[in-house]
């Protein structure tokens, strides 16, 4: 199990971009993979972002997760990116991965 860090709670912040056009595909398929996450994961907090306009027909979205005290980032980044092959259909370029700690409770 990987240690916890000193300094606080972990979180994954992933973006990418999808056509305007197949944002409810998008939106319907990344609720049901965040749904499934946070029964696997207990305590995991989720979010599912999106700018508010698009540029040149994309729009940026964003799932955020939250991991609980004592979960292993590495383990659960993992899991969210075996879920996330669903999703590829709508990608238009790649997902990108941001791993935070919080520096405060």
């Amino acid at each position: 199990m990987q240690a916890v860090s000193p300094m606080g709670r972990h979180a994954l912040f992933i973006y990418y971009r999808v056509r305007d056009v197949h944002a409810g595909e998008l939106m319907a398929a990344a609720t049901a993979m965040q749904t499934a996450l946070q029964a696997a994961h207990a305590g995991l907090a989720v979010r599912l972002l999106r700018r508010p306009d698009a540029q040149e027909g994309l729009h940026t979205w964003m799932e955020t997760y939250d991991l609980p005290p004592r979960a292993a980032p590495a383990a659960l980044a993992a899991d969210v990116e075996r879920a996330a092959q669903g999703l590829a259909q709508w990608l238009v370029g790649p997902r990108h991965v941001e791993h935070f700690v919080a520096c405060a409770s």
